[in-house]
């Protein structure tokens, strides 16, 4: 019963070792998100609400998870082709790093153009 139960528990220690060495490294990749919202707020139409303030440009670091609670949807283009469109109440994550320029559709000249920064 003594050599199945100290059995037992080195295995029980190897294991937890396993897990541990797996999580460590996880734990230092996983990047870091940053929520980001864009709201209507007159005038320009869209910004970038940032505490109480408003922001036509924003700039994070890790990913960035846009909500867009504007009157329209938003069209994002960024770099290496990136194209998305983010509807009304919905959640985008950028996980990219660059430069995001984002417009709402069918939008007025004289609206904001936001730009979104994003870096590693």
């Amino acid at each position: 019963m003594k050599r199945i139960l100290s059995i037992f528990l080195v295995l029980a220690a190897a294991a937890a070792l396993a897990v541990s060495a797996t999580a460590a490294p996880a734990a230092k990749q996983a990047k870091k998100q940053v929520p980001v919202t864009i709201v209507m707020h007159d005038p320009g139409c869209h910004w970038f609400a940032a505490g109480t303030k408003f922001a036509k440009s924003q700039s994070v670091r890790g990913i960035a998870v846009v909500l867009n609670v504007d009157e329209a949807a938003m069209i994002f283009k960024g770099p290496h082709g990136f194209h998305a469109l983010l509807p009304v109440g919905k959640t985008l994550r950028v996980t990219k790093a660059g430069v995001y320029h984002i417009t709402m559709v069918k939008q007025a000249p004289d609206d904001n153009h936001l730009v979104l920064r994003v870096s590693a």
